[in-house]
Order: C-alpha cells, then structure tokens, then sequence
C-alpha cells in the first residue's frame, strides 16, 4: 500500500516544499519560483499562456440596457430611411445613445416623481432600469426584451435549432390557489414553514387540507421534510391524540425510510433492516408498523432466495421495496430475458460477421463474434476500450443493420462520435457524415436518436450503451422495454466507476449474474494518466512517473488554502503552464457543502473568470453551469441570457430554457461538480479538490471516478494525507441491496426448465 508521501514524490518535477506556504514547488526550474502549483511543476517552456477570463460577462447586457439598445438601433433606422449612409445613420444612433445616457445620468440626480409623464410600457421600462440600477430585484417585465424598432429589409438569417425547454413530465399540474391557500392555514396551525403549502398541495392534490389534518404525517412526504419535523407538526394539530405508536406515524416513516433508502441506491430493504430502523426511530412496535404499511399497499414484500450456502441450502429472506422500483425491477428482468433467448435478428450470411472479426484482433474480435451469436452482451474496460465498441458499430452499420449508440452525457456522445468518424459513418439521405450517437435520455424521450417504429419500439437493430454503470433501474427497464424482438444490446461500461445516482446497480448486477457473454477489454489506458488510474482501479496508489507533468500534487494544510490553491490552478496555472484553457479545466469535490464543496469553489471561481452581480437569480451571461433536467442528470453549459420565458442555457451546442421558478432547484455553476455529476464526460484538465473534512468521503470507486476524468492533465488538491491510500486499498463501493440477481436467476431457471421439457 502506497502512502501519500510516495505519491507526491512522483518523479522528475515533482513540487518540493515551499517555504511560505508549505505547497511543493518544481526544484530548479526558475518559472516555478515559489508558486508551489501546475505552473511550478510544468517547468519552464511550459504551454502558451491563455485568456483564462475570457468569459468575463462583459458581453451580457442586461434588459434594463436592452431598451436603450432599441432606442439606438430605432433612430439609426430612421436616419437610414431618411437616406443618410450606413457610417452616418451609425453617428446618428451614437449620437442618440450619448443623449440618452446623459438623460439617465441626470435623472437618477432627482427623484421621478409617481404618476409623472411616463405610462404604459415606458412606465414600465423605466422602474426595470431602476430596480436593476440600485440593486433590488426586478419586477416581472425585467426578463422581457422590448420589441425593437421597425427595421428595414434584411436577408433572412441562417435558421438555428429551437430551443428546447426544460422536461416537464415530471413536473405535476400546479394545484388551484384555493388549495395552496387552504394548505398555507393548516401549515400555520402546526407550526410548519407556510413555504411548504405548493409542494404538499401539489403532493395531496384536492382536498389536501383534510387529508393533512386526518394525517399529519403526510408531510413526511414532501422532500426535505425530516421525522422530528412532522412529529412537531403532528402534535401541535392532534394535541393529546397524538402518540408514538400513532399506526399512521409507523407508516409514513415506514415509507420514509424506503425512499431515503432509495436515495443511496438500494431498490428495496431486507425486512430486518427496516423493523431496525422503525426501532431506532421509537416506533414501539416495528412489526406492526410494517405490517400496517403492506396491508394499506403502500409497499411490497418480496420473497429473495440467495446462491445456496455450503450445506445446498438456500436460505431465504424477505425484502421490502416501494412498488415503482419493484415493477421496474421485474420489468428489466423479463426483457432482459427477452433479449437473451430471442435470435439476433440477421441482414447478412454469418461468414459476413466472421469475415468482421477476422480483420479485427484480440477483444475487438471476441466483442465481434459475441455480438454476432447473442442479444444481450457485456463488455467492460476503461476509457481506451471505448474504441471498440466504435469498431462494433462501424461493422454492424457495414452489414446493413440499424446500429446505434447512447452515452450517459452529452460530453461522453460528443467523444464517442469522433471515435465513430473513423469507420466512415454516414447518415442522412444527403451523404453527410451524422455518427449515429445520442444520449440516453434522449433516445428515451425521442429527441434523439433513430426515432420509433409504429408500434412504439426504437427502430433500431443494434444498440450499444455506454456508461452503463450510470444506468438506474428504471431508466434501465424503460430502455430494453422499448428495444424492438430481435434486437442486439451492448452494454458497455468501466465497472470501477461510481454506481448510478439512481437506485439499482444493473450493470454489477448483470456481470455477477453470468446470464450473458462479457467480452474484457484488453485495450490498456495509455501514459502515466492510465498507469495511475488503473492502479487505483486493483486498490494501489502507484507512484507513477509523469515526465510530462500529466500528475501534479499541491499539498494543503485546511479547506481555506485548497480553495486558493485551485482558483490560483484553474485561472493562471494550467492555461499558462499547461495549455488547456480554464474552459477546458473542470474540478471536482466530494461534495456541495463544506468549506471547499461545490458551492464555495464556483463562488471563488465565478469572482476570477466571471464576476457579475448574478442578475438572473444568482447567474450572469457567460456563468459556466450544471444542468440538472432530472436526479442522476447533469448537463453542463454556460448561460447565454435570460428573459421573460427563463433562463437560456446552452448545453453542449444545444439551446435549453430553463422556466425561472425551477432554475434554483435545477440549476448550479458548474466550474467544479461532484464525482457523480462528472461522470460520463471527460475533460483536458482536472483539478480534484480533498480538503480534510472530505476523507470520511472517498472510497475506491469516487477515487477512480474522480482521477478517471482527466484526458491530459491531472493536479490533486491534497489534504486528507493518509486518507487517500486508505480509500483507495481499503474502502470499496458502498453495497447496495437489489432484487435484480434473484429475478435474473429465477428467469434462467425458467429458461433451463422450458429447454429441458
């Protein structure tokens, strides 16, 4: 086992200490003086300097401004339909735009007085400008753009792709004032925040109020609400009735501890588990409660028969799950099953396939002949191995099937397609080049991908599946749902990375199982990056020797310097030291909170690369951001403007309005995320940040997942000394508990049955 002090001393370049701040710097490289960063441990020649804040909002005007932007725009017009030349209709509109600064100048001197000369839209505009000016928050109308000014005939621009507003099919009907109102008096009663009226309303639908007062425990329901809080609730509306062994208590917490259950990833409770936790919240009969909770159907019990033990027993126990996740369950057993005992549907002689993997070698040839006999196939290796199922699919388009791909992320599709333009993809009827590779959630929904046949299956014959750690179970089940009879389905994956966010562990599930082919990669990641993580994946932190500064370590001593020592990386180090650009960099941290979360380092870096008053609830032109459109799912982006429909982002290339009343809940700056939220995508540059606070936080797989992100250069924020190698040798991925093994191996004892009769 490999101790930190190994791994800071890595080689050729490795920071020595520096005297001041006690961070390492590059020993006799005259650059590196005393900065004890990526700069220091580039040496000198390092790559060409960068405009870090470059996207320094200066480009984003706010609506208060837009108005004057019409004015001038208006009169430049009109002088240009009086004839005058462009240059001067263009002295004539700055001329404008001078006098009407020099009014606003002169009126913010003096007050304007109420129901002065202005009215209407001007009126309006007007107190727009004020608000934005003095600081308050703006009225409704400060999102909206005025109409410009008639314009003269212009050629018709180059038609860009419509924006797509954000999801809403998780969203609910928004319920009647008169329910919110109703909801906000009984909250009141019982002492509850009054804010919490919309979400209960929405949750209880009509009647809320009577239902709430009947139960009070129902505000249990709504997120973020803790069992203290509806307790408090609770006895401040029923007063003497209300009691521990109250049976509507038992079974809301009984409910309560499934979905936190769910929130860290397990799809159902062993039953002596759950009676534990019912214990431990001073529910006096657990049992009772449970049974309670089943017999009202507000959860399931399951009957799971795991591998016989030495003796050829099989003991059985008995779990207990929320009916969404144990329908998902089942529905992803049956069509898994589906995929492995239906014939591959075929548009060529077998010799063709056979003719394909000859030509390939090693494990690209195995996935081939695999995927050639078999509906359901795993294939596992880390991000090198991603070339071969590029290869797979430039086979099967060759052979004439419908083949396609879906990554996790937008970042992990844009990268699998330049791998795919090496087998000469084509789309489209015109010829040019259209890799065929979407998003999971965009196949789902339609947006992209092959679209659906008419009876509602993709059209498609081959799909393979990227990132398919991060595939939850019901996004699972809803995928080979619609996979079309006779088709083939890759999933392909690095079973050392983070699980998904989602409940459910379907790609470990499906490996442990052993009901279908998995092809290994052989394919190493290449250079020191590779070496590193690869030794983190078999549980070593290897030194590992990085000539060209591809590893870095800036030792920290508390959370206050690992937050100065990543802006100072991030702003000045690597772009100018390295060459990637701090739009190419990303960090990333165990967690939102702390001292050194997510929240504290994108304020930090938001103030460097581009500081604003944050005018659209908290965000500028040009912030880069996390878009998260649904749990599990972030986007990542930058925000182009804002105005009376929302927030408009652009994610990868593609516009995105977020409606102002969800941008709070959905969306983050994004200069450093978490692990999870960085899985699937990679990056040129990452800076892991581990201030000390974050040690009970690693394990193996975020280690994995975190260092497994950078393509070109990796610095590590280190302030958990021992911590490290101990994560990465001892702690594993946190276990969770799934029906899926069970169903998987009751549906092939099915399948032995059926052959054998």
């Amino acid at each position: 086992m490999s101790e930190p002090e190994t791994t800071e001393h890595s080689g050729p370049g490795t920071p020595d200490p520096d005297p001041e701040t006690g961070a390492r710097k590059t020993g006799g490289t005259p650059d590196g003086e005393g900065r004890g960063d990526a700069a220091a441990a580039a040496g000198s020649g390092g790559g060409p300097t960068t405009g870090s804040d470059a996207a320094d909002g200066s480009d984003g005007a706010g609506a208060a401004d837009s108005a004057g932007a019409a004015d001038s725009a208006g009169a430049a017009d009109g002088a240009g339909a009086a004839g005058l030349s462009e240059a001067e209709a263009e002295l004539v509109a700055q001329q404008v735009e001078r006098e009407r600064i020099e009014r606003r100048k002169a009126a913010k001197k003096g007050p304007v007085e109420s129901g002065g000369k202005l009215s209407g839209k001007a009126a309006d505009l007007l107190a727009a400008v004020r608000a934005v000016e003095s600081g308050e928050t703006p009225a409704a109308g400060v999102f909206a753009e005025p109409e410009p000014a008639p314009r003269r005939p212009a050629p018709e621009p180059v038609r860009r792709p419509a924006p797509v507003f954000a999801e809403t099919a998780a969203v609910p009907a928004a319920p009647a004032t008169e329910t919110i109102r109703s909801v906000r008096r009984v909250l009141g009663e019982g002492g509850a925040p009054e804010a919490l009226a919309p979400q209960v309303a929405a949750f209880l639908g009509q009647g809320a109020e009577e239902r709430l007062r009947a139960d009070p425990w129902q505000l249990l329901r709504v997120r973020g609400v803790r069992p203290e809080q509806a307790d408090g609730f609770a006895r401040a509306l029923l007063g003497t009735e209300c009691g521990p062994d109250d049976e509507r208590r038992g079974r809301a917490l009984t409910v309560w501890l499934l979905e936190q259950a769910a929130l860290a990833g397990h799809t159902a409770l062993d039953a002596p588990a759950l009676t534990a936790a019912l214990a431990q919240r001073a529910v006096p009969d657990p049992e009772a409660a449970l049974h309670g909770t089943l017999a009202e159907g507000e959860a399931l019990a399951f009957q799971d028969a795991p591998a016989a033990d030495e003796e050829g027993e099989r003991p059985v126990r008995v779990l207990v799950g929320l009916e969404r996740y144990a329908l998902a369950e089942e529905s992803l057993a049956d069509g898994l099953a589906r995929l492995i005992g239906s014939v591959p549907k075929e548009s060529g002689p077998s010799e063709d396939w056979e003719r394909a993997a000859a030509s390939a070698q090693g494990s690209a040839a195995e996935l081939l002949r695999a995927v050639a006999g078999h509906g359901l196939v795993l294939h596992t290796g880390g991000e090198a191995s991603r070339a071969e199922p590029a290869r797979l699919l430039g086979e099967a388009r060759r052979l004439g099937l419908r083949a396609w791909a879906a990554a996790h992320g937008p970042l992990g599709r844009d990268g699998f397609a330049e791998l795919l333009g090496r087998f000469q993809e084509a789309g489209g009827p015109s010829g040019t080049p259209a890799p065929p590779v979407a998003t999971v959630a965009g196949l789902l929904s339609g947006a992209e991908g092959p679209g659906r046949d008419d009876d509602g299956s993709l059209a498609l014959d081959l799909l393979v599946v990227l990132d398919a750690p991060q595939l939850d179970v019901e996004s699972a089940a809803l995928l080979v749902e619609s996979l079309p009879d006779g088709a083939r389905l890759v999933l392909a994956g690095d079973p050392g990375v983070l699980w998904s966010v989602g409940p459910g562990r379907v790609f470990a599930d499906l490996l442990a199982a052993r009901v279908c082919p998995c092809v290994a990669s052989r394919v190493p990641d290449p250079g020191p990056l590779g070496e590193l993580v690869s030794g983190i994946g078999a549980g070593e932190l290897s030194e590992v020797a990085a000539p060209g500064k591809e590893v870095v370590i800036v030792p920290v001593r508390d959370a206050g310097e690992a937050v100065h020592r990543t802006v100072q990386l991030v702003v000045d180090s690597v772009p100018r030291a390295i060459g990637v650009p701090a739009e190419q960099t990303t960090v990333i941290t165990p967690g939102h909170g702390g001292a050194a979360g997510t929240r504290t380092l994108n304020a930090a870096l938001k103030a460097r690369l581009n500081p604003g008053p944050g005018r659209f609830g908290g965000f500028d032109p040009g912030d880069r951001i996390a878009y998260s459109p649904a749990p599990g799912r972030t986007l990542p982006g930058h925000v182009v403007k804002a105005d009376a429909e929302g927030l408009h982002l652009s994610c990868s290339g593609d516009p995105v309005v977020v409606p102002r009343e969800r941008v709070e809940a959905q969306v983050r700056h994004g200069w450093a995320l978490t692990a999870h939220q960085a899985a699937g995508g990679r990056w040129p540059a990452v800076v892991v940040v581990l201030p000390g606070d974050a040690a009970r936080a690693l394990s193996r797989p975020w280690v994995y997942t975190a260092f497994g992100r950078a393509s070109r250069h990796l610095s590590v924020v280190h302030g958990v000394e021992q911590a490290l190698p101990r994560a990465v040798a001892e702690v594993p991925a946190k276990p969770r508990t799934t029906r899926l093994p069970d169903l998987l191996r009751t549906q092939a004892r099915a399948a032995e049955e059926r052959a054998a009769g």
